[in-house]
């Protein structure tokens, strides 16, 4: 099933994809809750009677009439209000090339346990325009990742049992502001203004049952689900990376496992997987200026469309716009 949230009336609407149409939850069944937060809240009673009805829709045994072309609305993310958003470092080829561009050894710890950090569920957005300040345009960069929301309250939750807690995949694109986050992370303490003014998720939250055929067995020692998905990207039409979601080293289970040691997990957190290889312009400019001096850094600019596409999960599509402003933090400095 593909979770859809839009505008309606100046409120959001969950609604389901079939067939290039969304048709709100009443249509599916007219005891189904009609935002994504409280569709998770329910997830066990509601996904059951959603899925009977989109199966009727499919079939064409309910009335298709009512559905509304996907092109003529304008979509949210899956998930509007997060209750949290956590952001994972799961592709070991990604971290491995980070620190071979920066000339220092790939760090053991990677493989050792998950780590993730906390981004701003409040600077969660869908498809469309991304409004960056100036100091975001020095050195602007996107980052092809998937997430996953949970489904289910959790606390402790293990590994082996934490798949139950997934209500579905998305397309995460991590903006990142890389000269913010630079700067702040000399301090020590991870990645803040670098981060927080946008994350894109969308187009649509696709739930497990739709990806059974796409599983595949998780990296040796590792445990939970993985699925076979192509990653892409294109700025400006132009194909700039290029990945598989298998290869996560670690799952989303073991992110689960580690986010919910002696915390409890609610419906509508997010968690990210993190970059995946050749996902962002860090990793690409670095890779290129260690095989050619001469090579010329690229970064977002005014007016760029960003691109990802996850196999099986979407194509979500922005348009990167610059604040009418000329305010800038990094003059600030004392």
């Amino acid at each position: 099933m593909k979770l859809v949230s839009y505008l309606k009336e100046g409120h959001e609407q969950l609604g389901v994809l079939v067939h290039d149409k969304v048709y709100d939850m009443e249509v599916l069944h007219p005891d189904l809750p009609n935002t994504m937060n409280m569709f998770l809240t329910y997830w066990e009673d509601t996904l059951p009677i959603a899925l009977a009805g989109e199966l009727m829709l499919k079939e064409g045994t309910r009335s298709s009439n009512r559905g509304i072309p996907i092109k003529d609305l304008g979509l949210l993310s899956p998930v509007p209000f997060p209750a949290s958003c956590r952001d994972g470092y799961a592709f070991r080829q990604h971290v491995a090339a980070a620190r071979r561009n920066r000339k220092v050894e790939m760090i053991p710890e990677f493989d050792q346990y998950p780590v993730f950090y906390f981004t701003n569920h409040h600077g969660i957005q869908g498809p469309g325009d991304i409004t960056c300040m100036p100091d975001h345009f020095n050195k602007l960069d996107f980052e092809l990742e998937a997430s996953i929301v949970i489904c289910k309250q959790g606390r402790n939750i293990k590994a082996a049992e934490a798949d139950e807690y997934i209500g579905g995949l998305m397309i995460m694109n991590d903006m990142s502001a890389r000269t913010l986050q630079l700067e702040e992370m000399k301090l020590n303490l991870g990645p803040a203004k670098g981060k927080d003014f946008s994350t894109v998720l969308g187009p649509w939250l696709v739930t497990l049952d739709e990806l059974k055929d796409f599983e595949v067995a998780p990296r040796e020692n590792h445990t939970g689900k993985s699925w076979n998905l192509s990653m892409k990207c294109w700025v400006n039409d132009r194909q700039v990376s290029e990945g598989n979601l298998s290869d996560m080293n670690w799952t989303f289970a073991e992110l689960i496992e580690r986010a919910s040691y002696g915390v409890d997990l609610y419906p509508g957190e997010v968690i990210g997987s993190g970059t995946v290889g050749t996902g962002c312009f860090l990793e690409l400019n670095g890779t290129g200026k260690l095989n050619d001096s001469n090579y010329k850094e690229q970064w977002l600019q005014p007016d760029d469309v960003v691109e990802m596409e996850i196999a099986g999960l979407g194509r979500l599509r922005n348009t990167i716009i610059a604040e009418e402003t000329d305010w800038s933090i990094l003059e600030q400095k004392k």
